[in-house]
C-alpha cells in the first residue's frame, strides 16, 4: 500500500500468514497481512487482544515458537526477507539492526544483575566498547531516558525502580545498539495512565531525536493518537483498515474502526449519553468464517459480508480500508452519531491548537 510523499521505505511486508499448530487444531493468528514502515515514522498497529498484532512484531523479530509456522509472505528489510533468517542471521539483526520493547519490564530485565551493567552489557557486546567508556554511555542513556541521578542508579537492581522507571531502563536497553527500526509491543499496559503519559511522552522525544523508525503495537486508541504517524487496524489476524492517522481519527471507513473509536471513554458525553459498546467477540480462529470476518459483530453487515471477504478498497493515496460499504453499490450508512460528535471535537480542539 503506498504513501504519498518522498519518505524511505525501510520495511516492506507482503502478505505475512502465519499459524500455530495447536493439540485443538491450527490456530491462524496472521492471515495475509501487509504494511509499509517509512524511515523516522511511528507504525502503530491497533485491535483488541488476539488480533494478531504480537504475534506480527515477534514474528519481524524472529521470535516465534516451535509450534508456529510462517505460511507465506515476505518481510524485506536492506535487501534481506526477514521470515527466512536462520538464527546465525538474527544474532547479526536483532538487538542490533532492530530491537524490541516489551510488555512487562520486570520479566524484561534480569532480576540480579545491577540495571546499569545490563545496559553497559550492550555496548561491550555489541560495539566493543571498553567498561569505562560503556558505563559513561550508560549513565547518559539512563539520564536521556528520565532516569534522576543516573550514576547512582546505575548501581542498583531491578526491584528498586518502580514499573516506570524500569519500563524507561527497558528503552534505554533497546536504543543503546543505536537500531534501526525499535518495536514496542504494549510498553505502557502495566503502567498507570500518569505514568503511561511519560513514558509515551518519551517514546515520543527520543524516536524525533535519534530518527529510529518505530512500530508501536497497542489496543488503546487514545495512546495511538499520541504516537502514531499512521495506523493500521487489525482484526481477526487482517489489516481491514490503513492510514495516517488524521486519516484513522478524522475520516475512519471501516466499521471496526468505528466500533473501536466509539467505545472509548469520551468527556464530551452530553448528559443521558451512555457509552458505546462493541459486543460480540472475535472469531475463533481455529476455524475463521467465511466472508468478512466482522460480520458477526457489525450492525451495518451486508449480505455479501456473510458470503465473500471483502477487498482493500482505496479511499485516498493514503488511505484503505477492506469493507463492502466501500463498494460503489453499497447502500450509504451514517457512522453512529457518537462517532461523529467525537470527530466534530477532535478537529474543533486540533483547529484551537493550530491556532495556538
Amino acid at each position: 500500500m503506498p504513501m504519498s510523499g518522498e519518505k524511505e521505505k525501510i520495511l516492506e511486508v507482503k502478505d505475512l500468514t502465519v499459524t500455530f499448530h495447536t493439540y485443538a487444531g491450527n490456530v491462524q493468528a496472521v492471515r495475509g497481512s501487509s504494511f509499509d514502515l517509512y524511515r523516522g515514522e511511528v507504525l502503530a498497529i491497533v485491535g483488541e487482544s488476539g488480533s494478531g498484532k504480537s504475534v506480527t512484531v515477534k514474528t519481524l523479530m524472529g521470535l516465534l515458537g516451535p509450534t508456529a509456522s510462517i505460511d507465506q509472505g515476505t518481510a524485506m528489510y536492506n535487501g534481506q526477507d526477514l521470515l527466512q533468517c536462520k538464527e546465525k542471521d538474527w544474532e547479526k539483526l536483532r538487538g542490533r539492526e532492530i530491537a524490541m520493547i516489551f510488555q512487562d519490564p520486570l520479566s524484561s530485565l534480569n532480576p540480579i544483575k545491577k540495571v546499569g551493567k545490563q545496559i553497559s552489557e550492550i555496548f561491550t557486546i555489541l560495539h566493543k566498547m571498553p567498561k569505562a567508556e560503556a558505563k559513561k554511555r550508560s549513565i547518559e542513556l539512563m539520564a536521556a531516558v528520565g532516569i534522576p541521578q543516573p550514576e547512582l542508579r546505575y548501581n542498583q537492581y531491578p526491584f528498586h525502580f518502580s514499573g516506570g522507571m524500569r519500563q524507561r531502563i527497558v528503552i534505554a536497553i533497546a536504543l543503546a545498539s543505536n537500531p534501526k527500526i525499535l518495536i514496542c509491543d504494549e510498553p505502557t499496559t502495566a503502567l498507570d495512565v500518569t505514568i503511561q503519559a511519560q513514558v509515551l511522552s518519551l517514546i515520543g522525544d527520543l524516536q524525533s531525536k535519534f530518527g529510529v523508525s518505530t512500530i508501536f503495537i497497542t489496543h488503546d486508541l487514545g495512546v495511538v493518537a499520541h504516537v502514531a504517524d499512521r495506523v493500521a487496524v487489525m482484526y481477526a489476524g487482517k489489516i481491514v483498515e490503513y492510514g495516517t492517522a488524521e486519516d484513522i481519527f478524522y475520516d475512519p471507513q471501516h466499521p471496526y474502526t468505528w466500533s473501536l473509536m466509539a467505545s472509548m471513554p469520551d468527556m464530551d458525553l452530553e448528559p443521558g449519553d451512555e457509552l458505546s459498546a462493541l459486543h460480540g467477540a472475535p472469531p475463533n480462529m481455529l476455524a475463521p468464517p467465511e466472508g468478512d470476518a466482522f460480520a458477526e459483530r457489525n450492525p451495518w453487515a451486508l449480505k455479501i459480508d456473510q458470503e465473500k471477504e471483502p477487498p482493500m478498497f482505496k479511499v485516498s493515496d493514503t488511505h484503505y480500508a477492506a469493507t463492502w460499504m466501500l463498494h460503489p453499490s453499497a447502500p450509504k450508512v451514517e457512522r453512529p452519531k457518537v462517532l461523529e460528535r467525537r470527530i466534530a471535537n477532535s478537529l474543533k480542539r486540533k483547529e484551537e491548537r493550530e491556532r495556538g
